[in-house]
C-alpha cells in the first residue's frame, strides 16, 4: 500500500495495476464489435464535472508547470465506448478525434462554459477500417490502436501489439477512409508485444525534422535500458532513445504549437503506487543515434484525479494560453474511469 495516499485515493490502487501493468498472459481477443455496419454511429456521452484535481487539497490548482482548468468523467451506454488511448484537437480545442484501443474512432465537440469543459456534443463512433474496407479487428484481429498523429488530411494510427502504423487519408471519407500500412524500420518489429508503439507525432514544415513521423515505444529498451523511438520518413530516418528514469514508460507525446515536445509517462509499483509525469524534450536534439532527456514539468499520483492516462494534446486559446488536454484509458473496466483533463501550461 502506497504511503501518503488519501483514503479517497486508496480504492484506486488496485485498479492501477491493470491500468499500467499488463498481465503476463496474452491479452484476450478484442471485444465483440458494437457496429452492425461499417459506418459511423451517433452516441450519447455523459459528462460529470471534476471541479478539482488534488484529492488531498481541493483548493490547489498549480501542479509543477501546469495549472488545472477543468476535468470530466465520461461514460456512455454505447458498448464500444472506452479504452481512449489517444486524441487530437483542432486549433480551438473544440473538435476532437480520438482512438480506442479496441479499434474505434471517436469524434465530436467539447463544449465549454468560459474556460471550463462541461460536456461533449455531436459524438460519433466508427470502426477503424483496413485496406480492404473491413474493420481492422475483423480482418486481422488487429486492435490495441494506441497512438494518433495528424498532418494535413492524413491520420497515422499506431497499433501496439503488432507494431504497425496505418495511414488514413481523411480526404477519402474521414473516419470511413481505409488504413494503409506504412513502412517502419525493421527494429520496430522487435519491440515487446505489449510495450510497443505508444506515441506518435508528425513534425510539420518549419520545424527541425520537418516531414518526419516520430514513433515512441512504451518500453522497448536499447542496450543501455533507455526507451527506443524511431524517425520515420523525413530527411534523417533512423532510431534514437529517450533516457528512461524512475521506471517511467511512455504513453503518448505531443508537439507544442511553439515547437517544444512533451512526452506523457506513467509507472506503477505496489510500494509507490501510480505515477504520471510529463517531460519536456528539445526537438532540435533528436537525431539518429541520439539519447535525449529533459526535465519533468508535471507529476501526479493517486492523490490526484488520475487514472490510466494515455493521451495528450495541446492547443492555444484566443488569449494566448497553451492548454494541455489529457485522456485516460479505462480498459473497459468497471473500476476505472475515462477522464478528460485540461491544464494551462504556465512555464
Amino acid at each position: 500500500m502506497a504511503a501518503g495516499l488519501s483514503a479517497a485515493a486508496l480504492p484506486r490502487l488496485a485498479q492501477a495495476q491493470s491500468a499500467t501493468q499488463p498481465p503476463a498472459t496474452p491479452r484476450p481477443a478484442a471485444r465483440p464489435s458494437p457496429y452492425r455496419v461499417n459506418e459511423p454511429v451517433s452516441i450519447d456521452v455523459n459528462a460529470r464535472l471534476l471541479p478539482s484535481f488534488d484529492i488531498r487539497d481541493r483548493a490547489r490548482t498549480r501542479f509543477g508547470a501546469l495549472e488545472y482548468r477543468s476535468g470530466l468523467i465520461l461514460t456512455s451506454s454505447f458498448s464500444g465506448f472506452g479504452g481512449l488511448s489517444a486524441l487530437r484537437l483542432d486549433a480551438k480545442g473544440e473538435r476532437f478525434i480520438a482512438v480506442s484501443d479496441q479499434g474505434s474512432w471517436f469524434t465530436g465537440r467539447i463544449v465549454y462554459r468560459g474556460r471550463e469543459m462541461v460536456r461533449l456534443d455531436d459524438v460519433e463512433a466508427a470502426p477503424l477500417l483496413g485496406a480492404d474496407g473491413r474493420p481492422i479487428t475483423a480482418t486481422r484481429g488487429w486492435y490495441d490502436s494506441e497512438s494518433l498523429a495528424l498532418y494535413g488530411s492524413f491520420a497515422y494510427v499506431g497499433l501496439e501489439r503488432v507494431n504497425q502504423v496505418l495511414r488514413f487519408d481523411f480526404a477519402k471519407g474521414f473516419t470511413r477512409s481505409r488504413g494503409e500500412v506504412i513502412a517502419l524500420p525493421p527494429a520496430a518489429r522487435k519491440l515487446p508485444n505489449n510495450k510497443g508503439l505508444e506515441g506518435l507525432v508528425f513534425v510539420p514544415k518549419g520545424q527541425p525534422l520537418a516531414g518526419t513521423l516520430i514513433a515512441f515505444s512504451e518500453r522497448g529498451l536499447d542496450a543501455s535500458g533507455n526507451l527506443v523511438a524511431f524517425l520515420v520518413g523525413g530527411k534523417t530516418p533512423g532510431q534514437f532513445s529517450v533516457r528512461r528514469s524512475e521506471n517511467f514508460d511512455i504513453s503518448d507525446a505531443v508537439l507544442l504549437p511553439s515547437g517544444g515536445l512533451l512526452i506523457l509517462e506513467r509507472k506503477f509499483s505496489w510500494f509507490g503506487g501510480v505515477g504520471i509525469r510529463i517531460r519536456r524534450l528539445a526537438l532540435s536534439e533528436i537525431a539518429p543515434g541520439a539519447v535525449v532527456d529533459g526535465p519533468a514539468i508535471f507529476n501526479a499520483d493517486l492523490g490526484n484525479e488520475v487514472d490510466n492516462m494515455e493521451g495528450i494534446d495541446a492547443h492555444v486559446t484566443e488569449e494566448g494560453e497553451t492548454v494541455l488536454t489529457m485522456v485516460s484509458d479505462d480498459n473497459f473496466s468497471l473500476i476505472q474511469r475515462n477522464l478528460l483533463l485540461q491544464f494551462t501550461l504556465v512555464d
